[in-house]
C-alpha cells in the first residue's frame, strides 16, 4: 500500500497543535489537524506517511479525557506522540503514567541515552521546552528510554519494530533549540516523506483541481484586494481565465480611500475583469443598532452573499464564489479539539448564510498567511500586495466596539490612518504582523485648552507573528507612541484618549472582537 506523503496530526487541545502543522510545512512536507476523533476509517482512506499524536490540557485517566483509537497502533504508520500524545501511547502498551508533584513548564536539559532514531544527531545535553503535569513513572514493556531530564525520568521513549516514539517536552515550540532537527528525523528518516509541498506544486495541483471542479461554469471572486483574495483571484484567472468576475464590494467599513485605491491598481496593473458595487448604505442600515460581534460578522457576511447572489443572478451561467479563506480561519471557526469551543465566526467561513445559491470555491483553505504569500510571490504579485497587513473580512465593523455608525467608521478611519501612516514613516511597517486602531464604547474626561471635554478613548493594537495563530504585541518605542497620540487628539475631534494593547495571542486574540 503506497503511503500519501501527508502527516496527520490528531489534535487533543493543545495551544501549541498548530505550531506542529507549521514546523512540519516548514520543511516542505504537506501536513493536516484533524480532531482525535478523526476515525479510523477515515485515516486509512488519507493513508498519511505519518501519525502525530499532539498535546493537551487534561490527564489520560480524567473521566471524559480525550483518547484514541487503538487500532491506531496497527495500521503500520509511523506514530509521534508528543506530550499527552507520549502520555496516551505509554497507557495504551500499559505503562505508567501519575501526576507530578509540580507541574514542569519551561525549559529543561535533556540527556540523550541510547541508540535514537528519533533524536539522531541532537546534542546529548540539549534545551528543551516542557508543558505538562503528568509524568511517565513506568516504562510499557516493549519500549526503551532514549533521553531523561532532571524532573522526567522517561521523557523519551521509542519501539522501532512497531515505529512508535513520544516525547515529554514540546519540539515544536522555538524554545526547543533542536526541536526542528527532532521534526525533520520523524519526517524523513522514520516517515520516509519527500519535501515537495511547494507553492510551484500547489499552484499546478490547484489549477488542476479548480478546471475540474468548475468545468464550463463562470465563477465570482470576492475581491478586497487583501492579500488572501488578490492571490486567490490571480490563481483563478490563471485556472479559468475568462470565466471569472471578480467583483469588489465596498461595504462602507474599509479603510480611508481603499476602495478607490484598490480599483485603481488592479485596473492599472492586471487583466481581471472588476466590477465595484457601493453598497455602503445597505450594510450600515442592517447594521443600526447592533453590538454584538458574532452578530455583525453574520449580518455582514449575509450581505455579501445577497449581494453576489444578486451579481450572479445577472451573470449567465455563475455557479462558484471565490474566498480567500485560510487554514487558521478554519481551525479558530470550527471545533477541532476534543474540548474546544468556537473562538469567533470568521466572515470567511462562518459569517454566511447556511443556504446560498452559489457553491464555494476555497483555494488557501488549508493554507497559512505566509505560504499564501509564498504563492503570491510565484504569481508574481508586488510587494505591496504580498507584504499587506491582514485586514478582517467585516473590516472596521469589528474594530469598533458597539453600535455602528456612520460617525464612529469616520473617526476610526481617520485616526486607523494616522497610525498606519507613522508605522510605514518610521519603516516599521514590514516588521509588524498586523497593526490596526480600535474605537472603545468608553468616554472619558479631558482637557483641551480651557474646556473639558468627554470623548472616546482608542485602542491601538500592533503584533509579530507568523501565521496568525499565536502572536507577540509590537514593542513601539516611547516616542512614536507619544508621537501618534499627539498627532490623533490633536488632529481628530472626538478622542481625547490613546492607549496601546500589550496582550499577547495567546490569551488575549489579535482582533478585539
Amino acid at each position: 500500500m503506497n503511503q500519501n506523503n501527508t502527516i496527520l496530526i490528531l489534535d487533543f487541545g493543545s495551544q501549541y497543535t498548530q505550531l506542529i502543522a507549521r514546523r512540519i510545512r516548514e520543511q516542505k512536507v504537506y501536513s493536516e489537524i484533524h480532531p482525535h476523533t478523526f476515525s479510523i476509517v477515515r485515516i486509512k482512506e488519507l493513508n498519511p506517511a505519518g501519525i502525530i499524536l499532539s498535546g493537551g490540557p487534561m490527564s489520560v485517566y480524567d473521566e471524559d479525557s480525550p483518547q484514541v483509537d487503538p487500532e491506531l497502533f496497527n495500521l503500520n504508520i509511523p506514530v509521534f506522540g508528543i506530550c499527552y500524545g507520549l502520555q496516551l501511547i505509554c497507557k495504551k502498551f500499559e505503562g505508567g503514567v501519575e501526576q507530578a508533584e509540580f507541574r514542569e513548564y519551561g525549559k529543561a536539559e535533556i540527556k540523550i541515552v541510547g541508540d535514537s532514531k528519533l533524536l539522531k544527531n541532537v546534542r546529548k545535553d540539549s534545551v528543551v521546552w516542557m508543558s505538562h503535569g503528568d509524568l511517565i513513572t513506568n516504562l510499557p514493556s516493549t519500549f526503551e528510554i532514549t533521553g531523561r531530564t532532571a524532573n522526567s525520568p522517561i521523557c523519551s521513549i521509542e519501539n522501532k519494530k512497531l515505529n512508535i516514539y513520544g516525547v515529554q517536552f514540546h519540539p515544536e515550540v522555538v524554545h526547543t533549540v533542536e526541536g526542528n532537527k527532532i521534526i525533520q528525523n520523524f519526517l524523513f528518516d522514520i516517515c520516509k516523506c519527500e519535501p515537495n509541498w511547494t507553492s510551484a506544486n500547489f499552484i499546478e495541483q490547484s489549477i488542476n483541481e479548480i478546471k475540474k471542479k468548475i468545468g464550463s461554469s463562470n465563477t465570482i471572486c470576492a475581491l478586497s484586494g487583501g492579500v488572501d483574495s488578490s492571490v486567490a483571484a490571480l490563481l483563478m484567472q490563471k485556472a479559468i481565465d475568462e470565466q471569472l468576475y471578480c467583483i469588489h464590494i465596498d461595504n462602507g467599513l474599509m479603510r480611508k480611500n481603499e476602495s478607490k485605491n484598490i480599483i485603481e491598481l488592479f485596473n492599472k496593473n492586471y487583466d481581471l475583469k472588476i466590477k465595484h458595487v457601493d453598497a455602503s448604505d445597505l450594510f450600515l442600515n442592517r447594521l443600526k443598532g447592533v453590538s454584538d460581534p458574532e452578530m455583525k460578522r453574520k449580518i455582514i457576511g449575509n450581505c455579501f452573499i445577497e449581494i453576489f447572489e444578486k451579481e450572479s443572478a445577472d451573470l449567465l451561467n455563475a455557479e462558484f464564489l471565490v474566498q480567500g479563506t485560510l487554514y487558521p480561519d478554519v481551525i479558530e471557526s470550527v471545533s477541532v479539539k476534543g474540548k474546544s469551543v468556537t473562538i469567533k465566526t470568521h466572515h470567511n467561513v462562518g459569517g454566511l448564510p447556511e443556504k446560498m445559491n452559489l457553491k464555494l470555491i476555497e483555494p488557501f483553505r488549508e493554507l497559512f498567511k505566509d505560504e499564501v504569500r509564498e504563492i503570491g510571490r510565484e504569481l508574481g504579485l508586488p510587494d505591496e500586495f504580498i507584504a499587506r497587513h491582514p485586514f478582517p473580512g467585516p473590516g472596521l465593523a469589528v474594530r469598533i466596539l458597539g453600535d455602528i455608525t456612520k460617525e464612529r467608521i469616520d473617526l476610526l478611519r481617520e485616526a486607523d490612518d494616522i497610525y498606519i501612516t507613522e508605522i510605514i514613516k518610521s519603516g516599521l511597517y514590514n516588521k509588524i504582523w498586523q497593526a490596526f486602531a480600535v474605537l472603545l464604547p468608553v468616554q472619558s474626561v479631558g482637557v483641551m485648552g480651557d474646556s473639558r471635554t468627554y470623548e472616546n478613548v482608542l485602542a491601538l493594537r500592533a503584533v509579530t507573528s507568523t501565521d496568525g495563530m499565536t502572536a507577540d504585541w509590537f514593542r513601539f518605542d516611547h516616542e512614536f507612541l507619544e508621537t501618534v497620540s499627539n498627532k490623533i487628539i490633536r488632529n481628530i475631534s472626538g478622542i481625547n484618549r490613546v492607549v496601546y494593547d500589550i496582550s499577547s495571542k495567546p490569551p488575549s486574540t489579535i482582533e478585539w472582537e
